[in-house]
């Protein structure tokens, strides 16, 4: 092909691809062919992981309603997405248009040639038709070159006239394109009042707001128990996982003890999200292997009871050493007073928003749970309160404000059945049912930080919410 065809084959390629992206791609990032863009109030719906988790609700004496969330990450601002989308999409569309600019002018200066040689060429093709006329006057040889080029030129004809069409068209998709720059800059400022630095800023203070609030809180009774959410699946069927009540909000290591016995290996995990993903920080090899699935972090450091004893270990994270070890004088222990389940369950070691705690049973209390207040340096025993529940009709138990909580199965259809306040020196039966997802509970301990349940149901990791009463503290209460 002559370098005149070359010229006009790329710019319809060119234009072919412009209509190409026009009809394919433009409508997909619009969202004309899934979803339509109104000026409506509707967001776009939220999965349930980009929402709110409500940890613990409540309610003040004036039946006001108190509650505490977790906000969701940075980066699931659904109105962010749209509105990042939207900027790229302009981008692109601003781009295009000066693309079809160029293109335009260069197709303007083309034209005029174009038509120039239109001209010469339909004035050649009536001098050739007078000149053939007088083809006897002319030499023979001279006449064939002058026909040959002829025949050259005249394919070019209907080109030219495709080309005069697609110039046309070039003008059409410049001013298509101007007036969606229009309708994008509008759509932008419209969204523009939902700008995610400002929603992320509101977020910010809504949550510290929630702290606050959540400082004002006095203990509280429990009223329900809603959830799980499943967290993970893994290990085997008994096992433990818990997070550090007393760290500070950054600090969100997660620690892994799988088994109730044989076992020695703590892995620890930066954060939730690590630990989901698998993301293993740091391995501990303790000294002694531990029983039951009953164990606690404290304050850095985590409470164990040793093998085959009645004996607490406490053992740094930190230093990776034994702080301190102490018998729990009287305590059974080697499946004697287990929960229903068994897995060497005699001694449960939790903590709440007083302290730290021991549950188990004694000869002495003929079986029955016994609760000790421990300090969490020497492990040395406070103060102890004797229940009348049997531990080994106990499901699980756990500590909120210093009030015990029993479950009656570690089954299906398990609910708290029981509740045992230190703080009275009383007792009480309740009716509190919370979903067995999975079947068999053989961990159920209480976070005073994230104020949850946390829970190895059949080897899935799994997080409850709670719901306490509350009394509201003014700034007149000492």
């Amino acid at each position: 092909m002559s370098p005149p065809l070359l010229k006009l084959g790329a710019v319809l390629s060119t234009m072919a691809m412009i209509s190409n992206w026009m009809s394919q791609t433009l409508p997909s990032l619009v969202g004309l062919n899934t979803t339509r863009i109104t000026t409506s109030d509707t967001l776009t719906q939220i999965s349930p992981k980009e929402g709110w988790q409500v940890y613990s609700s409540a309610q003040d004496p004036d039946g006001r309603c108190i509650c505490t969330v977790v906000a969701p990450e940075q980066n699931l601002c659904s109105r962010d997405a749209k509105s990042r989308q939207l900027r790229q999409l302009l981008e692109k569309v601003q781009n295009m248009s000066q693309s079809i600019e160029v293109l335009n002018l260069r197709t303007q200066r083309d034209f005029q040639y174009v038509l120039k040689m239109e001209t010469q060429m339909k004035g050649l093709k009536a001098k050739f038709r007078q000149i053939e006329d007088d083809r006897k006057t002319l030499m023979t040889k001279h006449f064939q070159e002058l026909k040959e080029k002829m025949d050259e030129l005249l394919p070019l004809i209907p080109v030219l006239e495709q080309y005069k069409t697609d110039a046309k068209l070039i003008t059409q998709f410049k001013e298509e394109i101007r007036n969606l720059s229009i309708v994008l800059t509008g759509i932008q400022e419209e969204i523009g009042a939902y700008d995610y630095e400002e929603l992320h800023q509101r977020v910010v203070n809504l949550e510290t707001r929630l702290r606050d609030c959540m400082k004002k809180l006095t203990c509280g009774k429990l009223m329900k128990i809603t959830g799980p959410t499943t967290v993970k699946i893994s290990g085997t069927r008994f096992g433990a996982w818990m997070t550090d009540p007393l760290a500070s909000e950054k600090n969100n290591r997660v620690w892994y003890m799988d088994s109730y016995t044989n076992n020695k290996i703590v892995r620890e995990y930066k954060s939730i999200a690590d630990f989901v993903s698998g993301a293993e920080s740091r391995t501990y090899n303790l000294p002694f292997k531990w029983a039951g699935t009953n164990h606690v972090v404290y304050n850095g450091s985590l409470y164990f009871n040793k093998y085959q004893s009645n004996i607490i270990i406490k053992y740094s994270f930190d230093t990776g050493r034994v702080l301190a070890q102490r018998s729990l004088e009287y305590a059974g222990f080697h499946n004697v007073y287990p929960y229903t389940w068994g897995g060497f369950s005699d001694i449960d070691l939790m903590a709440d928003e007083i302290g730290l705690w021991a549950v188990y049973a004694t000869n002495q209390n003929a079986g029955n749970i016994v609760i000790s207040q421990l300090n969490q340096d020497t492990l040395e025993v406070l103060k102890s309160w004797s229940t009348g529940y049997p531990k080994r009709s106990a499901g699980e138990s756990f500590m909120i404000c210093g009030t015990l909580y029993v479950t009656n199965s570690h089954l299906t259809g398990a609910k708290v059945y029981y509740s045992y306040s230190t703080k009275t020196s009383t007792y009480e039966y309740t009716d509190i049912p919370f979903h067995n997802q999975y079947f068999h509970i053989s961990m159920l301990d209480y976070n005073a930080r994230d104020r949850a349940l946390y829970a190895w149901n059949n080897g899935h990791q799994v997080l409850f919410n709670v719901t306490l009463f509350h009394i509201i503290k003014t700034e007149d209460d000492s």
